[in-house]
């Protein structure tokens, strides 16, 4: 599947859930899809621009004068439903942290254990974004229908946070061997 193709989807899927505008699309896919999904502005206007033009999305109207909502149209959803059932895209992995880590002997010990426990506080903050995004599913009678699988990806955000947690102590121990060897080896001593 294409990356427009994806975009697509992840708009049209958020449209399937409620109407919304343009900029309240990008914040619904950052607060609540952003732990396994991104779209930038630059990606979602012309998406939107393109959706509308071949008749899967149109603009509705708002009553206080504001900015027009998207709806999702029929042929949006018979469009949607054939994005879902494409199989997914690969991604590449791109991990700055891993990369760092891996050349981490130009690094040092001190300077890797810094990178490591700031993602150990991201992976804690994302546990509770994932808590705060469950009460606020159990609280939206809206969701009623969609809450079951939008459930499933924040189990998923919940595991890959704690799996991060988990990954971090085990490297903060590593890189607490590794300075203990390099003072050793630096002073002289031998190592036990």
């Amino acid at each position: 599947m294409p990356r427009s193709d994806q975009s697509q989807t992840a708009i049209l899927g958020a449209l399937s859930i409620a109407p919304m505008t343009g900029y309240a699309l990008r914040e619904a896919i950052r607060d609540t899809l952003g732990h396994f999904w991104s779209e930038s502005f630059g990606q979602i206007y012309p998406a939107l621009a393109e959706l509308e033009r071949n008749g899967l999305i149109e603009r509705r109207e708002v009553a206080s004068g504001g900015a027009g909502k998207f709806g999702i149209t029929a042929a949006g959803t018979a469009r949607l439903r054939e994005l879902l059932a494409e199989p997914p895209q690969a991604s590449k992995p791109r991990n700055g942290l891993l990369l760092r880590l891996f050349f981490g002997a130009q690094l040092g010990p001190g300077a890797c254990r810094e990178l490591v426990l700031e993602a150990r506080e991201q992976a804690e903050g994302a546990l509770t974004q994932m808590a705060d995004a469950r009460r606020q599913l159990a609280g939206d009678s809206a969701l009623a229908e969609a809450a079951p699988y939008i459930g499933l990806t924040i189990a998923a955000g919940e595991h890959s946070a704690r799996a991060t947690i988990a990954w971090a102590d085990e490297t903060l121990a590593e890189l607490s061997r590794l300075e203990f060897s390099a003072a050793r080896s630096a002073s002289g001593l031998p190592l036990p």
